[in-house]
């Protein structure tokens, strides 16, 4: 009998079959990164999104808390920071807190923070938790700094004051009647809250929150 005829794989054909597989990886690779990528980049945005919503909620929260104390200042806005006298939601019978919010540049970039204080049970204590408030937006030490909460990278941001029907810079004078010291006895009726978004974050643009007292909201809007 004639002997079998067995024929391999040329050098050239296996060549050309580890080409084809090499470019097949890549493109397989290729395919993975930009998966990879998305996922990451829609858990980011993922991530940006709750925290603001988590922050815009904490705003809301402690307006709703606002606490009107005789011979204090429940709420205040001077161009940098605005402080809030609140309810001790959390633990009640524990005393009333100081809250602050303002932007700081951080390593170079803008972030909306938020400041609170220990409970206070005294009004020399309120007196010196509203005082820190105020310098931590201004100019903080360590003490304040381990006291706030980064929220999100801002650009910039605005706060109006709804009185007399008509939204207005709360540095402005509304005609309420003034205690000494100057400041207004009658709280604005809400409060507009303006973010500017940086551009190169996952969440970017303007974005308006407004707030409306509970005893005063109607159907104002």
């Amino acid at each position: 009998m004639a002997p079998r005829n067995c024929r391999g794989f040329t050098l050239i054909e296996l060549l050309v079959a580890l080409a084809v597989m090499a470019v097949m990886a890549g493109l397989s690779w290729r395919g993975i990164d930009g998966m990879v990528r998305a996922q990451a980049q829609v858990q980011a945005r993922s991530d940006a999104v709750l925290t603001l919503q988590a922050g815009l909620s904490q705003w809301g929260a402690d307006l709703d808390a606002l606490l009107e104390i005789p011979t204090t200042t429940a709420l205040d806005w001077d161009g940098r920071a605005l402080r809030v006298t609140r309810r001790n939601t959390a633990e009640p019978g524990k005393g009333a807190l100081v809250v602050a919010w303002t932007r700081r540049n951080i390593d170079g970039t803008g972030q909306w923070l938020r400041w609170q204080s220990a409970p206070l049970l005294t009004r020399g204590e309120w007196q010196t938790a509203w005082a820190q408030a105020a310098q931590w937006a201004q100019n903080p030490g360590d003490e304040e700094r381990k006291l706030e909460v980064r929220i999100t990278p801002l650009e910039q941001w605005s706060v109006f004051y709804y009185r007399n029907d008509s939204w207005s810079n709360p540095l402005s004078s509304d005609g309420s009647p003034i205690v000494p010291g100057g400041t207004p006895i009658v709280l604005p009726d809400g409060i507009r809250l303006v973010l500017t978004l940086p551009a190169e974050g996952a969440i970017s643009g303007t974005l308006t929150r407004d707030w409306m007292r509970p005893t005063q909201g109607g159907n104002k809007s």
